[in-house]
């Protein structure tokens, strides 16, 4: 991990601490305040060389900072128009695509996903017909498919670095499918799988005739007015503003691929979008009556209903991480898409990303009617430098114990969303 701070990142770290105890019973604004300092502190504190965040509460001006180089090599500042690859927030879009699907009488959350795409009847299920795993099932990472996506065997790192960064094509996937089985009954508990939303990227295609990304371009992206939000390579006259990133692993920073095709995963992880366009989507997510668009992307009790957890996403031998872990070791559900935890008796909802350096985190108060997003272009993951590999880590995540975004959500959770919320 990158420990070594400088005399301002120490003052840094002090003020912080210094500011919140003065602010525990302050005012929203100083609340923001101090967490700015926390934010910048601790991005500081793990060698992150870029990241943004943006807070938002009701329809009421969105706070929004920005830290470090979008690219180290250039010198490039972070600023509004960066773009980040926001990962597995992806899949809330995903997530999203499916119930607008459901909702328009397309198709039913417990139907069979081999009816969608029958591809899957070649996986082995040594717990039943493959007719039993439905979409709902994938929605909620409880299908029993593998994880990760990529590579499909790999012993040893370094003999894979023949393997693509990501599979480009569905074909690739499907001829993996007569070599994948199912690894526990459905329903029966959680296991995260990227491969899953490939399958329900696949449904919004086949049922829509659309490419997954035109589907959500059409149907979220535009109708939200985020216009600067685009899937995978950026459009050339974005090109500018989009970020790289890299690995940061003890004192070793490594770049990682720039400006990157996530193939046929992008509908686990293909979206970029600069910080103003996620507060877009933060301000439909979080809801006003006053604003019939919202509705029409998706009507609001389906939003609450994705919002239900309805499975522990505690997963057998895997340490907690972002993912899987709330602030002092509370369990996570999963919902439809999103993950919900408990604090303090109040529920959130929230969703992470990483991939190929970059993490991020959507942070929900429903009641409190707020809503935060963070992106950072550096994953710490707390490990010596590794021997040199031609292989790209495409799904790099945090070590548990560095990950950044642990510590600033809990200070979200228990300082700044209760100075927004309104007395019960």
């Amino acid at each position: 991990m990158f420990h070594r701070l400088n005399t301002a990142q120490t003052l840094s770290l002090v003020v912080g601490a210094v500011l919140f105890a003065a602010t525990a019973h302050g005012q929203p604004q100083a609340r923001i305040a101090a967490f700015h300092t926390r934010f910048d502190a601790e991005l500081a504190r793990h060698g992150v060389v870029g990241g943004g965040f943006a807070f938002v509460h009701e329809q009421e001006p969105a706070t929004q900072f920005f830290f470090g180089e979008a690219r180290r090599e250039a010198r490039q500042p972070v600023d509004a128009d960066t773009a980040y690859n926001w990962a597995s927030i992806t899949k809330t879009l995903t997530a999203i695509a499916i119930m607008q699907l459901r909702d328009r009488g397309r198709l039913s959350l417990d139907d069979p996903a081999v009816r969608y795409v029958p591809e899957l009847r070649q996986v082995h299920d040594p717990y039943g017909p493959i007719d039993a795993i439905t979409i709902r099932h994938l929605l909620t990472h409880s299908a029993g498919f593998r994880n990760p996506t990529w590579p499909w065997d790999c012993d040893d790192q370094a003999n894979c670095d023949w393997q693509p960064f990501e599979p480009t094509q569905w074909t690739q996937v499907a001829a993996m499918l007569p070599y994948t089985h199912i690894a526990f009954a459905p329903a029966s508990r959680w296991s995260y799988s990227n491969l899953g939303y490939v399958f329900l990227g696949q449904i919004v295609e086949r049922l829509s005739g659309d490419d997954f990304e035109v589907y959500i371009d059409k149907n979220i992206l535009k109708p939200l007015d985020m216009n600067a939000s685009y899937f995978d390579r950026a459009p050339y006259f974005l090109e500018g503003h989009v970020s790289a990133s890299y690995l940061r692993s003890g004192s070793k920073l490594t770049p990682q691929p720039f400006n990157f095709d996530t193939g046929i995963t992008t509908s686990n992880s293909g979206l970029k979008a600069p910080i103003p366009d996620m507060v877009k989507y933060l301000r439909f997510l979080i809801g006003d009556p006053a604003n019939p668009r919202y509705d029409m992307v998706l009507k609001r009790s389906s939003i609450e209903e994705m919002w239900t957890g309805s499975l522990s996403v505690a997963e057998p031998g895997q340490a907690p991480t972002s993912y899987t872990s709330g602030p002092h070791g509370e369990r996570p559900k999963m919902g439809l898409g999103f993950f919900v935890v408990e604090n303090g008796g109040h529920r959130f909802i929230y969703h992470d990303g990483d991939q190929g350096g970059f993490s991020s985190e959507l942070l929900i108060d429903p009641a409190g009617r707020s809503a935060a997003i963070l992106a950072v272009n550096t994953t710490d993951n707390g490990a010596q430098a590794p021997a040199a590999s031609l292989h790209p880590q495409s799904n790099t995540e945090p070590d548990p114990s560095t990950d950044l975004r642990q510590v600033l959500r809990t200070v979200l959770m228990e300082t700044v969303f209760p100075a927004y919320a309104k007395p019960d």
